[in-house]
């Protein structure tokens, strides 16, 4: 009953598998904080700004192509 056996957890480390003898740990479940409740009255509301336009870029002239 020792390194080899696969029976004792001694044996599952030895292997690295898992079983009856070797339980895995269960990861605790998350504590989700609840969000507080903001009254309407008390938000404040952002006023859309325009967006501003860019200036328009001057076209390049084409090069003509002599032969």
């Amino acid at each position: 009953m020792g390194k080899g056996d696969q029976k004792t957890a001694r044996g599952k480390i030895a292997r690295g598998s898992y079983g009856k003898s070797r339980l895995r740990k269960t990861p605790k479940p998350a504590i989700v904080a609840e969000k507080p409740v903001k009254d309407e009255a008390t938000t404040k509301v952002k006023a859309a700004k325009p967006k501003a336009e860019k200036p328009a870029k001057p076209e390049k002239p084409k090069k003509a192509e002599e032969k």
